[in-house]
């Protein structure tokens, strides 16, 4: 059919539009965020493009809910302000056959959505914790980018060096400011290297430097050259064994542990799928708009729902998290109170004889002008 064919293209048209501007918006956030974490040493620089990519998959499901959303109120909306709407139900037509259009739009959307939630997001989430646990196991000197003041993992140490070789096993013209037991003790060095002992411990050697304790005007303060000096700054022995978020696990492993943080995790993955759907049929009917009015409180309107309905499938997943409501009863009430509420609308603007129908509403407008222009 024409109609639909044309209606499909205007919609990915609009839907590539939205996409395009929400995900800019989304990934300036992250990048700054990001850049802001890298700065202050909490994330590697050489890994911000890796974690700007596992954030962006992890934010994909939520951003292509709201594409198609908004894509289907924009497109509708436009229809009721150029009063297609009037010449479509003129012709006898009802609004339920926008539904089969719509679907054939969304359904690609909805697929792509479930596999994010199912299978890309968990693996982002478990990558970019990687990540991030790899940069967090490095040692202080490790960690430490040439000509800048970094802060060690314990935030008692503060390093400078100048310059670290590609191995990171040697540096040179060091700093080190370490703040133990109310005191301050400062170390500065020409060079150094990395070494082991037998026990596995990581030290850092300096040679040719000298090493200052406490405050020059406290009767206490002591000032020390060495020819060679080791500082402790790691152990080789010990194995960091953080525990998997289960945001980070993937879904058969979910299904499998079956406990309530799983279990509310596998609830949030499974409610996003369906949160597309419902939503692209709401957006049917509640783009309804008076062709005389502007459509900005419509979508707002429509955003606020959409914020509504995601806070609350969120409340009933940390409830199940929680364990103060079975999985069974807490992943159908929110979708089965939307479904009743796309249900109740569509039964609202087909209703003939409700004086809001669209029909109605544009038959009432064409009466008053008619009797303005005959009354004058």
């Amino acid at each position: 059919m024409i109609f639909e064919r044309a209606l499909r293209r205007e919609l990915m048209s609009t839907a590539g539009a939205v996409f395009t501007t929400l995900f800019t918006i989304t990934l300036t956030v992250m990048l700054i965020k990001i850049l802001g974490q890298a700065a202050g040493g909490q994330v590697s620089s050489q890994d911000v493009l890796a974690l700007i990519g596992f954030q962006a998959l992890n934010y994909m499901p939520v951003l292509l809910i709201l594409t198609s959303f908004i894509s289907v109120l924009l497109v509708v909306t436009r229809s009721y302000q150029d009063s297609e709407m009037v010449v479509w139900f003129a012709c006898g037509l009802s609004l339920t056959r926008w539904i089969k259009p719509v679907l054939h739009f969304g359904w690609p959307i909805i697929v792509l959505t479930a596999v994010l939630s199912f299978v890309a997001t968990p693996w982002a989430n478990k990558e970019s914790a990687t990540f991030r646990e790899r940069f967090e196991k490095r040692d202080d000197i490790s960690r430490v980018a040439p000509g800048k003041f970094q802060e060690s993992a314990l935030a008692n140490r503060i390093f400078f060096v100048e310059g670290i070789s590609g191995d990171a096993s040697k540096v040179k013209n060091i700093f080190v400011d370490t703040f133990n037991d109310g005191k301050n003790s400062v170390v500065v060095a020409k060079e150094g290297e990395m070494e082991f002992d037998k026990d596995g411990e990581k030290f850092v050697v300096m040679n040719k430097g000298r090493r200052y304790d406490g405050a020059p005007t406290q009767p206490d303060f002591q000032m020390i050259e060495f020819e060679r000096y080791g500082l402790l700054v790691g152990n080789q022995s010990q194995v960091a064994l953080g525990e998997q978020s289960v945001r980070a696990l993937a879904t058969w492993k979910l299904v499998l542990l079956n406990t309530n943080l799983t279990r509310g995790e596998l609830l949030w993955r499974m409610a996003l799928p369906i949160m597309a759907l419902t939503l692209m049929l709401l957006a049917i009917p509640l783009s309804f708009v008076n062709p005389r009015a502007g459509r900005s409180i419509g979508l707002l309107v429509a955003l606020l729902l959409f914020v509504v309905y995601s806070n609350t499938v969120s409340v009933f997943q940390s409830s199940v998290a929680q364990g103060r409501i079975p999985f069974m009863l807490g992943w159908w009430p929110v979708h089965v109170v939307v479904a009743l509420i796309v249900v109740s609308q569509f039964y609202w603007r087909l209703k003939v004889n409700n004086r809001y129908h669209p029909a109605i509403v544009w038959g009432n407008i064409r009466r008053a002008r008619k009797q303005k222009r005959q009354s004058s």
